[in-house]
C-alpha cells in the first residue's frame, strides 16, 4: 500500500518535494508523543511535523475546540468580526512584550515572514534587507530571496536587495576561534562596516536559533548588540520565531529574549507550534509599523474561526501545564545524555541547542567535513528502532534535528536517547 501511494505521489507532485527515508513513511495517526504508520508500526516522535506538534498529538483540548467550532462555523474571512481571532490576538499581544502591539494572522511561517517584509519595507521606504548567513525564512519568492542557506534557495531573483551578516553560527566561519565577547564585537564591527557600504536597509531579519540551518545560535546578547546599531539608524529588527517561539527553547518564552537587553524586536513572526498542526501563523508589530500600509488588505484564510479556536486551546494548555518549564528540564537532561553519547562517537562534532530544540552535527571523523551519508544512516537506523528525527544543516554541514512535543516525559527522553545512541553507533 505504501509503495502504491509513493508511486502516485511521484506521478502528480513535484520532484523537489522532499520525502524522508529510502522507503517513505505514511503516518496515519498519533497520540501524545507517539505516531503510527500505515503498517501499524509505532514511533516516538522527536520531530513533531517539523516543530509543529508543539504540545501533543491528538491533544484532547485542541481536538475538542476544533470539533466544537467546526460544528458552529469554520470560516468567514477577516471581512467580519471574529471572536476567536480577537481573543487569540489579545493573548499573543500581551505575551509579546511589544508595546502597543498589533497582531495579524496568516496561514504559515512563510506568509508571516512575507508580511513582515512588506511592513518593514513599506515603513522604511527601502527594499534592502539584512539577513543572517545560514538562515531560512520560508519558500515564497520574497522569503527565498532572503534565505541565507543555498540548499533552500532555488533562485537568485528577488524583489529585495539582501545583504548577509555574520553571527548566526557560533562554531564555524571566520570568527569561530574567538571567545563569546570577542565574537560579538567582531560581528558588530562587521555589521557597522556593512552599513557603511549600502543604502539604509529596512530591517534585519534573524532567527534567534536557526532552524533549518541546523539549530545553530550565536552567543546570548548578539542581537541586543546589533539592535543598538540598528536603532541608531532607524533600522527595524524582525525576530523570526516560527520555530523558537512559545517556550520551546526552555529558558525563554521567545527566542529573542536571550538578546533582550536592548528591548523587544520591532516585529515578531510566529507559526508552527501555536496551531499544534493547524495552519496558523502571524506577525506582531508596534501599531505604527503594522498600520503603515496605505492600501486595502484582508486575509481569506488567515485567522479562520476553527484555526483560532485550536490556537487558543493549545496556548492555554501550554501555559497551564508550564510546558516551557518542561522543555527546560527535560530538554536539559536530553542534551546532557546526548553529549555523553557523542563523546564516544567519532562522527559527532557537536551537540547543541536549548530546551527541546537540539542539533547533533555529524562530520567525517577527525575533520570538519560534513557527513550527509552518516546523517542519512542515523535517520534510517533511528526509524528502524522506533524513533523519528529530522535533518538539516547549512553550508557544508549535516545535522540531526531533535524537537519533540514539549510535553515529552523524562522516560520518553531516555527512550529516545537510547535509540539515538544505537543509531549513532551504527554509522
Amino acid at each position: 500500500m505504501t509503495k502504491d501511494l509513493y508511486a502516485r505521489h511521484r506521478s502528480v507532485l513535484p520532484d523537489w518535494l522532499a520525502l524522508y527515508y529510502e522507503e517513505p513513511l505514511e503516518i496515519t495517526h498519533g497520540e501524545g508523543r507517539h505516531v503510527w504508520d500505515s503498517a501499524g508500526n509505532k514511533y516516538l516522535d522527536f520531530f513533531g511535523g517539523i516543530l509543529t506538534t508543539m504540545t501533543a498529538h491528538a491533544l484532547p483540548e485542541v481536538t475538542k475546540a476544533v470539533s466544537e467550532q467546526a460544528g458552529r462555523i469554520i470560516h468567514s474571512s477577516t471581512l467580519y468580526l471574529n471572536r476567536p481571532l480577537v481573543e487569540l490576538a489579545e493573548r499573543i499581544a500581551r505575551l509579546s512584550s511589544i508595546p502597543d502591539a498589533r497582531v495579524f494572522f496568516t496561514t504559515s511561517g512563510t506568509e508571516a515572514n512575507d508580511t513582515a517584509l512588506l511592513l518593514a519595507t513599506a515603513h522604511r521606504r527601502s527594499n534592502t534587507i539584512l539577513a543572517m548567513r545560514n538562515s531560512y525564512h520560508g519558500r515564497s519568492f520574497s522569503s527565498v530571496g532572503i534565505t541565507g542557506n543555498r540548499g533552500w534557495s532555488p533562485t537568485s531573483l528577488s524583489p529585495l536587495q539582501t545583504l548577509y551578516v555574520h553571527g548566526g553560527v557560533r562554531t564555524r566561519g571566520p570568527y569561530a576561534h574567538l571567545d563569546d565577547r570577542d565574537f560579538i564585537d567582531a560581528c558588530v564591527a562587521d555589521l557597522v562596516d556593512l552599513l557603511g557600504h549600502t543604502r539604509p536597509p529596512a530591517a534585519l531579519i534573524a532567527e534567534p536559533l536557526q532552524g533549518v540551518g541546523g539549530f545553530t545560535s550565536p552567543p546570548d546578547g548578539l542581537y541586543a548588540a546589533f539592535r543598538e546599531v540598528l536603532h541608531e539608524r532607524g533600522i527595524l529588527w524582525i525576530a523570526d520565531e516560527v520555530q523558537t517561539g512559545w517556550g520551546r527553547t526552555g529558558e525563554h518564552f521567545w527566542g529573542w529574549q536571550a538578546h533582550g537587553r536592548s528591548g523587544p524586536p520591532d516585529i515578531v513572526t510566529f507559526a508552527k507550534g501555536i496551531g499544534n498542526g493547524m495552519s496558523v501563523g502571524g506577525v506582531i508589530a508596534r501599531a505604527e509599523i503594522m498600520n503603515c500600509l496605505d492600501a486595502n488588505s484582508i486575509s481569506t484564510f488567515g485567522g479562520t474561526q476553527v484555526t483560532m479556536a485550536a490556537g487558543l486551546a493549545n496556548l492555554n494548555h501550554l501555559l497551564e501545564h508550564d510546558l516551557q518549564g518542561n522543555a527546560r528540564r527535560v530538554g536539559g537532561l536530553l542534551i546532557e545524555r546526548l553529549r555523553a553519547v557523542a563523546a564516544q562517537v567519532p562522527h559527532v562534532r557537536e551537540v547543541r541547542g536549548r530546551g527541546l530544540m537540539i542539533g547533533i552535527e555529524l562530520t567525517r571523523p577527525g575533520t570538519d567535513e560534513a557527513a550527509p551519508e552518516a546523517a542519512s544512516t542515523v535517520l534510517e537506523e533511528a526509524r528502524a528502532g522506533g524513533l523519528l528525527v529530522g535533518k538539516g544543516g547549512g553550508h557544508s554541514t549535516s545535522v540531526l534535528r531533535i524537537a519533540p512535543p514539549m510535553s515529552l516525559t523524562v522516560a520518553e527522553a531516555e527512550e529516545g536517547a537510547a535509540i539515538l545512541e544505537r543509531a549513532l553507533r551504527s554509522i
